[in-house]
């Protein structure tokens, strides 16, 4: 299993990205695993009912942004012992997931504190678009 992956809906599950975690040796060393699922909402930015969202990224460069998101990440805390990161790509309803992120590291602030960092960083720099259908119509969202 990759560690960083642009993938369709339903073709990953939380549990296998944690499983996939566990099964590394370095987990010994680990004392914390923190997860993030971000999900699609069922309200749009302009306020009415969300029908569908719609993820589209240039994903040759998107992978190469989220490794090196994932690479920086594990620059910045020595005591990460290990970062997954899986950005869903597809059509979704409201509830859907969106993008997975697992990290394990020797305490739980040095997780916590990356996932935290990931998601802010994967909100601004790769080249990943969304498109919000609701009721009252569809527009790009800028974050």
């Amino acid at each position: 299993m990759e560690k960083v992956k642009i993938v369709k809906k339903d073709e990953v599950k939380l549990q296998d990205l944690v499983d996939k975690l566990k099964k590394d040796p370095k987990i010994f060393e680990c004392g914390a695993i923190a997860c993030f699922i971000g999900i699609v909402r069922g309200i749009g930015k302009n306020g009415s009912k969300v029908q569908k969202l719609f993820y589209e990224a240039w994903e040759e460069e998107a992978i190469k942004t989220l490794v090196e998101i994932r690479d920086e990440a594990l620059r910045k805390n020595k005591n990460l012992k290990d970062l997954l990161v899986y950005h869903v790509i597809d059509e979704l309803k409201p509830g859907d997931e969106t993008v997975f992120i697992v990290a394990a590291g020797k305490h739980r602030h040095d997780a916590i504190n990356a996932v935290v960092d990931t998601i802010e960083e994967i909100k601004k720099k790769p080249p990943i678009w969304k498109k919000e259908y609701t009721e009252k119509g569809s527009y790009w969202v800028k974050e």
